[in-house]
């Protein structure tokens, strides 16, 4: 019984020996077989994948290349957009612009002989000192203008336009109409004279008043005759220096404006400036007056800038109480002299 038992025993094992044996060897079998193909596909693989990189690489660098280019394509356009809204920006200022000078052009459009009448029923009246100043036939002198112009104060500042086109044009007979100011003025407390710049022609006497003498006076014309000045053919920083530094409720100036140009930005704004620092007395009137004579730029010389000049002045002389005398070619006497 026992010797049966082992023989079936053994036949068991060796059986089941054989089944793991095949099993082993079956999955050997595939795995051979399936490390033969792989390496094959694995670099296929790995090519298409290198040839796909390499296309989306020159696809990407095109892209940014046309993208570079439409970059630079969407800047100029952005600045040239610029520069045209500034272009229509500016020109609708100086539309603006023009249509409120020629507003204010029809709003005080009076005549010279109308503005003549205003200014005599405004003209300051004279005190003592000034009575005493123009002597014993003061009423005559009063009365006598120069270019349409009253005299009855007792200080006088010139403020003088020393651009290249006055010294081109006007020279002489701004000089001229400066030794015709000053005759008629028999005798004044000071005298001050300034470029349009805010300048003065003697420094020594800078924010002061010139003495009134014959040769004072002498001085002064000798000087205008070559005096050089850097000018931005724009008045109003002569005017404006002029009211703040010499400005005085006790003192009855007159400001005597030679210039052909007005350059500057806004008309309106020097006269709000103007009327803001230049302040009335008790009778409502302007401690200083101003007035202005025109020179015309010369022929064959565009005249836009001259007409603002003719403007502001015309609005200024009027609310400061003076008077504004505009020349015309037909007086043209030549340039600089020496």
């Amino acid at each position: 019984m026992k010797r049966r038992e082992r023989r079936s025993t053994e036949v068991f094992s060796m059986s089941f020996l054989d089944v793991i044996s095949c099993g082993f060897g079956a999955i050997i079998l595939l795995l051979v077989l399936n490390e033969v193909g792989e390496p094959l596909q694995l670099e296929q693989s790995q090519e298409d994948l290198d040839a796909q990189v390499r296309a989306m690489q020159e696809e990407l660098y095109e892209i940014r290349g046309t993208s570079d280019v439409l970059e630079r394509e969407l800047r100029a356009r952005v600045e040239q957009l610029s520069e045209e809204k500034t272009r229509v920006a500016r020109l609708r200022g100086d539309l603006s612009e023009v249509e409120g000078e020629y507003a204010a052009t029809r709003a005080e459009g009076e005549t010279l002989e109308t503005l003549q009448g205003t200014l005599s029923s405004a003209r300051q009246s004279l005190t003592d000192e000034m009575k005493r100043l123009l002597g014993s036939d003061f009423r005559r002198s009063v009365d006598q203008p120069i270019g349409g112009i009253p005299v009855d104060s007792e200080y006088v500042i010139f403020i003088v336009d020393t651009s290249g086109s006055m010294q081109t044009f006007s020279w002489q007979r701004a000089q001229q109409k400066m030794r015709e100011v000053l005759e008629i003025y028999p005798k004044v407390k000071g005298i001050q004279v300034m470029d349009d710049e805010g300048g003065y022609m003697f420094s020594e006497y800078r924010g002061k008043w010139i003495p009134d003498s014959p040769a004072r006076r002498k001085a002064i014309l000798d000087v205008f005759r070559r005096w050089q000045s850097f000018s931005n053919s724009s008045p109003v920083e002569g005017i404006v220096a002029a009211i703040r530094t010499f400005y005085s409720p006790e003192n009855r100036i007159s400001i005597y404006v030679f210039g052909d140009e007005f350059t500057g930005p806004s008309i309106q704004d020097v006269v709000d400036t103007v009327e803001r620092i230049n302040r009335k007395d008790r009778s409502g009137q302007p401690r200083v007056r101003i007035h202005a004579i025109g020179f015309p730029l010369g022929p064959n010389v565009p005249q836009y800038t001259s007409v603002r000049f003719a403007t502001l002045m015309r609005i200024l002389c009027a609310r400061n109480g003076g008077t504004f005398v505009g020349l015309t070619d037909d007086s043209f006497g030549g340039g600089r002299r020496g």
